[in-house]
C-alpha cells in the first residue's frame, strides 16, 4: 500500500465517511420501522430529518458558526438544492429497505453515488476541480454494478 493512502489526511477523512456510511445502513431500516408505526415513508423521512435538523442547528450554535444575511445571499440558487437531494435520498431509502434488504440497498446507493460522482468529477460540477475519469474509475463503478446485481442473489 502507498505511503500516501496511509498518511492521517487520508485515513481520518476515510474513517469518518465509512462511519457515515454505516450510519446510513443502520438509518434506513430504523427510519423504516418508524415508517411503520407513523404510516407513511415521507412522514417518517420528514421526522428524520427534523430530528437531524435539531442537532446540527445545536452543534452549529454551539461551535458559533451561525451565517450571516450576507453570506446566505451570495450563496448560488444550486447551493441550496442539497436539502431536496438528501430528501430524496432518505426517503428513497425508508421506502425500498423493506423489499430490498440492507445490503442491496446500500449497494444500490453506492452504484448512483458513483455514477453521479463519475459525471461531477468529469464536469467540474459545483466547483469542483475537473478530474480524469480513467478505466480503474470506471472498472470501480462496474465492480459495484456487479456487487448490485450479486447482492440479490
Amino acid at each position: 500500500m502507498s505511503p500516501a493512502i496511509l498518511s492521517p489526511h487520508i485515513i481520518v477523512p476515510l474513517l469518518v465517511i465509512a462511519i457515515g456510511g454505516a450510519c446510513s445502513a443502520i438509518q434506513a431500516p430504523i427510519n423504516s420501522r418508524l415508517a411503520s408505526y407513523v404510516g407513511d415513508p415521507v412522514t417518517a423521512a420528514a421526522i428524520s430529518f427534523a430530528i437531524g435538523f435539531v442537532i446540527l442547528a445545536a452543534i452549529a450554535a454551539a461551535r458559533g458558526a451561525i451565517p450571516t444575511g450576507a453570506g446566505l445571499a451570495s450563496a448560488p440558487w444550486w447551493a441550496w438544492a442539497g436539502g431536496a437531494f438528501g430528501a430524496m435520498f432518505v426517503w428513497s431509502a425508508v421506502w425500498s429497505v423493506g423489499s430490498l434488504g440492507a445490503v442491496t440497498l446500500v449497494a444500490g446507493l453506492i452504484f448512483g453515488q458513483l455514477a453521479a460522482a463519475l459525471t461531477i468529477d468529469a464536469v467540474g460540477a459545483f466547483s469542483l476541480p475537473v478530474r480524469e475519469i480513467g478505466w480503474t474509475r470506471l472498472a470501480a463503478v462496474a465492480m459495484v454494478a456487479g456487487g448490485l446485481v450479486l447482492s440479490r442473489h
